[in-house]
């Protein structure tokens, strides 16, 4: 029988291979001048919109001024929205644009279509076990993150 150590340390080893295969797709295939950390920001972005920069920060693990250099360029280059709080100027929230939903749909599906030419030589039962696995993961560990966020907020 399997032990949750091993599980844990499967995942351990697993997933940093994986994630290093992604930023390779997206390094490869994105066709602009677009970083894999201003990728990251965009993903972020994208599930949390309205997020302040050091959201931003925590989630990209950078220092605050790192991101905000990051963000700059890409408010710069029309891919996010800051505005700032007409309560407090020093609060400023990030929303992505139509342009920039635009180039991370087009980075995502150019990865996907990568990872899924990698995943091909898998049977249709080992995909839908791959699938099943994943799905798991995700419930596991958005509970986390929801529990995390009432945290925070309470």
């Amino acid at each position: 029988m399997t032990s949750i150590n091993d599980c844990a340390s499967a995942l351990i080893e697993t997933i940093p291979q994986v994630m290093q295969e992604i930023r390779r797709y997206v390094r490869s295939s994105r066709g602009t001048d677009i970083s894999v950390v201003q990728v990251r920001v965009l993903a972020f972005l994208d599930g949390a919109p309205g997020s302040p920069l050091s959201a931003v920060a925590e989630h990209v693990g950078l220092t605050l001024p790192s991101v905000s250099s990051q963000v700059s360029n890409l408010v710069e280059r029309g891919l996010i929205h800051r505005a700032t709080s007409a309560a407090d100027r020093r609060y400023v929230t990030l929303m992505l644009t139509e342009e920039g939903h635009l180039l991370l749909d087009w980075v995502r599906q150019k990865a996907r279509n990568r990872l899924a030419a990698d995943l091909a030589h898998l049977s249709p039962e080992q995909q839908e076990q791959l699938l099943q696995a994943t799905t798991l993961l995700r419930s596991v560990f958005a509970a986390k993150h929801s529990e995390a966020s009432r945290g925070a907020a309470g």
